[in-house]
This record gives structure tokens, sequence and C-alpha cells, in this order.
């Protein structure tokens, strides 16, 4: 599963009915050196307003294992194509696979000018101070093009792998944010909290490494206002137009604006084909997205929508078909949209999406 993947668990978390200013992952203070925020950055080669990325693999059959001899250049050779059509940006998911922060650190090495992030790198069972030092060194490795982008994770998916105990989810992502917060900013954590420990013994900071901005796979309510009292924006995926302006994107900005934060960057994952094979496509799609349905963080956000299957919100259709639900999510509030699962059908096709993406960039 891609965003992608393993996201934004909902479910409330009876360790955090009150968040309150004395606990310190509320902390309304900045830090003494930024992490990155959409007031301060511009966000790939192109000016600040509307984006337009792609989240990789996209779902190419080339992609898969057994059918390219090298992923990492496969995808790395993605990135440069990405970069030749305009997009802004290109997002790496993580599975159990290939390792998304190390794969965005080299493609940003070899096609200059992109801004590359993950979408996105589970919390659970990574320590943030593990992910503050890799964030930091794939920042170095970009001259400052890095954007991490974080989720929950998926309990049925994470437990059983890892056979680690799932964290109370927003309890674990408030205490994950304030230390990623702290050690990206090139403060030494100090938090012993209810989930995790961060009290490293010598400096965090990576020299040529700063500024970090750090984006959440977020859609449930909680969810929401922790990312926008903490991190520097949102990355929620399936949550379409009507769910984003009506409840996602006020919420963020309120939560934003009360924790005296610049306003957040709101970077939508949307499927996206430009095709003249609709009807084909759109069946691979609902093949592809189906276990979403399931996953209840993701079921109520299409209840919300108000539809049932999650191909009902892909983009699928010619040039000017797609480009319409494209203005649909910018009217809504997003100020980014990032297209996945373009290849799903063909190469032709992802490179054919990408190029509409890159005008619209």
């Amino acid at each position: 599963m891609t965003n992608g993947s393993t996201t934004d668990p909902t479910t409330t978390d009876p360790t955090t009915t009150d968040p309150t200013t004395t606990d310190p992952t509320t902390d309304r203070t900045t830090t003494g050196r930024s992490t990155g925020t959409a007031g301060d950055r511009t966000a790939g080669p192109g000016p600040a307003g509307p984006r337009v990325g792609a989240i990789l693999p996209a779902g190419d059959v080339g992609t898969h294992a057994g059918q390219v001899k090298n992923t990492v250049e496969e995808l790395i050779a993605q990135t440069r194509r990405a970069a030749g059509a305009g997009l802004s940006s290109v997002w790496f998911t993580q599975l159990f696979d290939h390792d998304a922060i190390t794969l965005a650190a080299l493609a940003g090495r070899e096609a200059p000018g992109i801004e590359v992030g993950t979408s996105v790198v589970p919390l659970h069972p990574r320590h943030p101070l593990l992910l503050a030092a890799q964030a930091q060194t794939a920042q170095a490795a970009t001259g400052g093009r890095f954007t991490l982008g974080v989720g929950l994770g998926v309990r049925e998916l994470l437990e059983p792998a890892y056979g680690i105990p799932f964290p109370p989810p927003i309890r674990h992502l408030r205490e994950a944010l304030t230390v990623l917060r702290q050690a990206l900013a090139g403060e030494r954590p100090r938090l012993a909290g209810r989930t995790l420990t961060a009290l490293p013994p010598l400096p965090t900071d990576v020299p040529g490494g700063s500024g970090v901005p750090v984006l959440v796979a977020a859609m449930g309510p909680q969810a929401v206002r922790a990312a926008g009292a903490l991190a520097d924006g949102i990355l929620p995926f399936l949550a379409g137009p009507r769910t984003l302006s009506g409840r996602i994107v006020p919420a963020v900005l309120r939560a934003a604006r009360e924790a005296g934060r610049p306003a957040p960057r709101i970077a939508v994952a949307v499927p996206a084909v430009v095709t003249d094979e609709p009807e084909i496509v759109r069946d691979l799609a609902a093949a592809h997205l189906a276990p979403y349905a399931a996953i209840p963080s993701y079921r109520r956000v299409l209840d919300d929508e108000g539809v049932a299957h999650p191909a009902e919100l892909a983009l699928i259709g010619d040039e000017t078909t797609v480009a319409a639900g494209l203005r649909r999510y910018f009217d809504a509030g997003a100020t980014d949209v990032l297209l996945l699962q373009s290849g799903i059908r063909s190469a032709q096709d992802r490179l054919r999406t990408w190029h509409l993406a890159g005008a619209h960039t």
C-alpha cells in the first residue's frame, strides 16, 4: 500500500483527552532554528503557489522485484524524467522493501532542482532520533531539497511484521513530532514520554542538514490537530475535495494558527492517470485501491466524501478530465497535489500524466 501505505489510524487515543500546555508535546513555542515551513520555503524549482508532484513507485510493472535489475536505478531514472516533465517534487513510499529516505537522498543528488521527500515513513517502530539523523543527512545530500513525510502507520500491518506492540497513536504522534522538531532544529531533545524516550548524550545536528520540513499523513481530527500544532503540514490520502474544504483544511489551519505557526503545507496524494483507455485503467485502480476501503481511517474519509470505493476519487481520463480534477483539489485548499499510480497501466500513461502535471506547476 502507498501514499502510501500505512497512515493515520484515527481511533480515539484514551491518553490524549485534553492536550493542554502542561504536556511538553503541545509546546507552542518555536525552536531556535526553523524546521522549514510552507510559509518560508518554495518547494521545487518553480514559484510559490499550486504545485504538482509525483509519488514513486508509480505502479509501473517494471518497478516490481524481478522485473528490473535494480529498483534504485529505475526510480532515480524516473525522478529525472519527472524533473524533465516539469514536476515540482517526487516522493517515495515506505513499505517493507526499499528505504524511502535513502532513495530520496540519492535521487535528489542525481536530479538537481526537484524537491524530494517521503510519503510516508511510518513512525512505528522507528525512533524519531534515527529519523532526524536520516532526514538531516538527506537534506545535506540534496542541498536543502528534502521533506520528511511521516505517518502513524496501520497497526494491522506493522505490529505483526515487527513483533513490537503498537503505541497509543495520537500520544505517540505528538511525542515523536516533539522530538523530531527539537532534533531537526539542532537541539538535544529531552523527553521521557509515555510512548518513547529521547535523551541523547551527544549533539543531534548535521551540518548542512538544517531546515527539514516535516509533513504528517493526517486525516482524523486528532491527528490533524497534532500536525497543525507540531509539524509543517499534512499529507492526506483519499481525502476528497469536499472533505478537505469542509473539515481537514480548516482544522489544520486553525491548529497552526493557535500554535503560532505559519500556514501549513497541504500536500494531497491523489491517484491520477491520463489515458486513452479510462475503463481499463479504472478497473486496475479499483483492484489496487480496494484494500484501503477496509482500513478504518480511510473508510472514514471515504464516507465523509460520500464515495463507496477509493477508485471513485481517482482522476482518470484525458488531459481535460484530469486537469479539471486537479483544479478541484487546489480549490479545496491543497497547496500541492501528489499524483500516484500514474503508471498503473503503462509507462506511456505515466509520462503523459506527468507532462500534464508539469504544465500546472
